[in-house]
């Protein structure tokens, strides 16, 4: 009988396709994910009573928040699950679900229009979405490593790793495309829901891609064998030896991962246009090209680690977050702010229009744009009806020098980022045994990341609203940071005490 052998070519065509495949779907979930944090401006206005700008964009910020909240809920159920029936059709699940919510939030009716039901249909999707997430990396990264060669996890894993922040870059690049389609008014009004919408499509394609692949090699292993856990949650929390290296992993790295992975990317970005007021354009110019720059440090550090160890890699990039976030925050303050800065009087302009409502109000419109020897510009816009004081909101456009400066400080921040989280999906799936690997692992990864982490521009811009004072109606732009340093810290201490330097171990059971 003639026997059938497979070529190493064939074997790593097949390892590419399973990456691939797994990437794709999980950064399609990322950028469904992300679409909310990156329109929360907009979002506030929409779906939330107006009145106080700072109350809807904190709302916003809170349901952002929620779905980050609910995401170990979603490692437990589907976890379970994952253990149970297996990696495949588990995350094929959650990829139904993130994408129907996602698609469903561009359909939602704003709150001028179903009032109170909008914010709350809205966080239910939102919640929903944050379920999805809590069953899919866990999912795509054990996957990958039950396929992966002895030797090569951090490496091969890392590519998942690059799909969170290729999600935010993606979801960046849809809205400044769409809005540049459309227009600013016509984006503002209807536009964001474009980016919503375009999930449906995305979502399909990432279906029928996975609908292709096979099961995990390990997990059909042990399925054969009868060696599948009856009951994964109980196994996972209720032995000791394993809750003990469950609350290890949080505590002594994703907790911190969380706080840098959410600063340097979404914090950057809401630190950029609320507190500096850079407009919304160069904000989101900023933070992608950042990414763009940063994303192929993933691939490195994961595949550093296969080499020299997953601890120090990530342990180095805490430190460094705990002791750069302070300066690099106040640089990036200093290259906006245009109080210190001498203004070119001369080439100041103002320009006035009037137009009537459709309530048929008199409405007097303005534009004044001031210029500064640095090269920023700040351009001020007010609309004023019948007598009413006009609201005024200011925008700062930096110069070439002040752009690519921040620039080059948000990259600093997302090397950080790759430090952290590189080597975190190889170190994750070696902690635990195949039986329960999805849900031991999924569980640390989204408390740390989906709460520690998920928190950060919520709790930051928090902090910084309340160290206002009358005293300092400014407040100190700097207040929101102490908390992913306080996080990062604490995870640095507690990861350089307890964790062990692994390196890529040989047998992975």
């Amino acid at each position: 009988m003639a026997t059938t052998t497979v070529s190493p070519s064939t074997d790593k065509r097949k390892l590419w396709f399973v990456i691939s495949a797994s990437s794709v779907g999980t950064l399609i979930e990322w950028y469904d994910f992300y679409l909310f944090g990156s329109l929360a401006t907009i979002l506030s206005a929409k779906f939330f009573p107006t009145g106080n700008e700072t109350v809807g964009y904190l709302s916003v910020l809170a349901t952002f928040a929620a779905g980050f909240i609910v995401r170990p809920f979603g490692a437990i159920v589907f976890g379970r699950l994952g253990d149970r029936v297996g990696r495949k059709y588990t995350f094929l699940v959650t990829l139904v679900l993130m994408g129907g919510s996602t698609f469903a939030i561009g359909l939602v009716p704003g709150y001028d229009t179903i009032g109170i039901f909008a914010p709350l249909i809205v966080v239910t999707l939102r919640l929903l979405q944050g379920l999805a997430l809590g069953g899919e990396y866990g999912g795509a990264a054990t996957y990958v490593a039950e396929h992966a060669p002895p030797g090569k996890r951090g490496f091969y894993t890392s590519f998942i790793q690059t799909t969170a922040t290729l999600g935010l870059f993606v979801s960046i690049g849809v809205i400044l495309g769409v809005r540049q389609s459309l227009g600013v008014d016509e984006f503002n009004d209807w536009g964001w829901r474009v980016p919503f919408i375009l999930s449906a499509v995305l979502v399909a394609v990432s279906i029928y891609i996975r609908l292709k692949m096979q099961e995990s090699p390990l997990f059909s292993k042990i399925k054969a064998e009868g060696k599948i856990s009856r009951n994964p949650i109980k196994e996972s929390f209720g032995n000791k030896e394993n809750l003990k290296l469950v609350l290890l992993a949080l505590f002594g790295a994703t907790a911190g991962q969380g706080v840098v992975w959410y600063t340097g990317q979404f914090y950057a970005m809401t630190f950029i246009e609320k507190t500096c007021q850079v407009d919304f354009i160069q904000t989101r110019n900023i933070i992608a090209i950042a990414l763009v720059i940063g994303t192929p440090l993933f691939i490195f550090f994961g595949w550093w680690s296969d080499k020299i160890g997953r601890k120090m890699i990530m342990m180095a990039g805490m430190l460094l977050a705990v002791l750069l976030y302070r300066p690099v925050y106040k640089m990036m303050y200093d290259l906006a702010d245009v109080k210190q800065q001498q203004e070119q009087v001369e080439r100041k302009t103002i320009s006035r229009t009037r137009s009537t409502n459709e309530q048929g109000a008199s409405v007097v419109s303005s534009k004044t744009t001031h210029f500064f020897l640095n090269g920023n510009s700040v351009v001020e816009s007010s609309t004023q009806v019948d007598d009413a004081a006009p609201a005024v909101k200011k925008e700062v456009q930096l110069g070439d020098h002040n752009y690519w400066m921040m620039v080059l400080l948000v990259t600093l921040q997302v090397v950080l980022v790759t430090m952290v989280y590189g080597p975190i999906a190889a170190f994750l799936v070696e902690l635990f045994p195949t039986k329960i690997r999805y849900t031991s692992m999924s569980l640390p990864y989204h408390i740390g990341n989906g709460v520690f982490g998920g928190l950060t521009p919520f709790l930051a811009t928090a902090l910084y609203e309340a160290s206002k004072t009358e005293a300092n109606p400014g407040g100190d732009p700097f207040a929101g940071l102490w908390y992913p340093i306080a996080v990062a810290g604490a995870s640095f201490l507690i990861g350089m005490v307890l964790l062990s330097n692994k390196k890529a171990e040989e047998v992975m059971e």
